[in-house]
Formats: C-alpha cells, sequence, structure tokens
C-alpha cells in the first residue's frame, strides 16, 4: 500500500470523527459523562479511548516506545471542549507525522515490544490500517450511544464518506 492509500484512510478517519464530534457537541454533560454498558463505558470513556488510541500509535510510529502505561484518563476530560481540544491537537500530530513519511516507509517494518512484554514485528502500512479500523469500531460505539440520545451522527460508512470526498 502506498502513501496516498493511507493518508486517504486518515482523511476518512478524520472525516468519520469530525461527524461523531459533531453530534457529541450537543449532549449535555450529564449525558457526556454518564456511564454505559460499552468497553469503554459511557460516551466520554469511549471518546478518550479513540484519541487515546491514536496517540499511542503515532508515539510509537515516531519513538518505537509503547506507551499504554500513560493511558489517557476520562477523568481529565470534565467538558466534552476539553476532549475535543485533545481531538484537534491529536489529529494535528498525526498528520505532521504523516507528512514526514515516504512510499518507502509504508513497507518498512515496526519493532516493538508490547506491553505484554511479547516481542512485535508489524509492517508499517498494517498498522495504519489498524488504526483506522480500530477507530471505525469505537466510533460506532459511541454512534450507538450518541443515537441513544437522539443525537445520530449519521452515516459513517466509507462509502459516504466517498460520495462527498472523490480521491
Amino acid at each position: 500500500m502506498n502513501l496516498p492509500d493511507i493518508l486517504f484512510l486518515y482523511k476518512y478517519n478524520y472525516w468519520a470523527n469530525k461527524k461523531i464530534l459533531a453530534a457529541s457537541a450537543g449532549v449535555t454533560q450529564e449525558q457526556f459523562t454518564a456511564p454505559a454498558s460499552f468497553p469503554f463505558g459511557g460516551l466520554r470513556g469511549t471518546l478518550v479511548h479513540l484519541v487515546d488510541a491514536e496517540r499511542i500509535w503515532r508515539v510509537l510510529f515516531e519513538t518505537r516506545i509503547v506507551t499504554e502505561d500513560q493511558d489517557l484518563v476520562a477523568t481529565d476530560f470534565p467538558t466534552f471542549e476539553s476532549l475535543e481540544q485533545k481531538f484537534r491537537e491529536e489529529e494535528g500530530l498525526m498528520r505532521a507525522y504523516l507528512a514526514r513519511l515516504s512510499d518507502e516507509d509504508m513497507d518498512s517494518h515496526l519493532h516493538y515490544t508490547a506491553s505484554s512484554g511479547i516481542q512485535r514485528d508489524r509492517i508499517i502500512w498494517h498498522c495504519h490500517v489498524h488504526l483506522v479500523n480500530h477507530g471505525t469500531q469505537h466510533r460506532s460505539e459511541a454512534a450507538a450511544i450518541l443515537t441513544d440520545l437522539g443525537r445520530s451522527p449519521g452515516e459513517l460508512d466509507f462509502t459516504v464518506f466517498l460520495n462527498e470526498n472523490k480521491p
């Protein structure tokens, strides 16, 4: 996979994030912090996990160091606005990282030790596809929460993105 393909996937990723964040902006403070039965709790916990995964992978790409022991904590984001700022910050940092890459980088290997102690050897473009796919899963959880709150983000499918964003 070449760099333009990866950049296009990230364009989708950030388009979908913006739809989730736009819908989330309309919830009350109580709804934002309310618990739910999803793996990372309610809306805030799910969104924190989403942005934290992007942060963890970006730091790993840049430094080859796993920082899962430094996870973001939901309570560090008392308001939606504070978390939305973290999304903007992390998107900017990831875009800056991606701007430094080449096609050759996509086929290179990422060697690291997972937090479990297991040695990993991953092809870089596989990691980027994983990260965008991971976001799709947790955005769908956030979308379900938002829909239950009467704030559906609308269609998040890749094909809808394609209709709105010609490659």
